[in-house]
């Protein structure tokens, strides 16, 4: 499937420079860093939490789990996941379970844990199973100043 075409353009629009990097069919995203030989704290993940004000995407390194107590403190809000079958027009251009860690991409707010701040790279899943984007950590965290920062993990 390659890079998904809504996340390519929108690196491209924010002049964000990146490579793509091949790996196995995975089906999780743990399984995903260990075919890329990477590490899973570099891997950012997305969860997609709801609630009656709309969607969130949750981004966290691959090695930890949204705990959804803290998101809604920080936000003030009580979310809960997302359904998988609310995801597929949200992100048609994506397989489900690869959802690339970039909520603006989708126009979607964002909130990012606290510990993918300080990584020198990171990697994002590309919208399919078999391969990913690899950012400069910088890159990364000018893709996400408008999101949301938080301990949520």
């Amino acid at each position: 499937m390659a890079i998904a075409l809504t996340l390519r353009k929108y690196l491209a629009d924010n002049g964000v420079a990146y490579d793509t990097l091949s790996h196995s069919h995975t089906t999780s995203s743990m399984t995903t860093a260990q075919s890329a030989h990477i590490s899973g704290k570099n891997l950012a993940k997305s969860v997609i939490l709801e609630d009656d004000n709309g969607y969130l995407m949750a981004v966290i390194p691959a090695t930890e789990h949204v705990k959804f107590r803290k998101v809604n403190h920080a936000l003030n809000r009580h979310m809960g996941m997302a359904t998988e079958s609310e995801l597929k027009p949200l992100f048609s251009d994506c397989e489900l379970g690869a959802i690339p860690a970039v909520g603006t991409a989708y126009s979607m707010e964002s909130i990012v844990d606290y510990k993918l701040n300080d990584c020198s790279d990171v990697y994002i899943e590309a919208g399919d199973h078999e391969e990913l984007v690899h950012l400069k950590g910088s890159s990364f965290r000018k893709l996400m100043k408008h999101a949301t920062h938080a301990a949520i993990c």
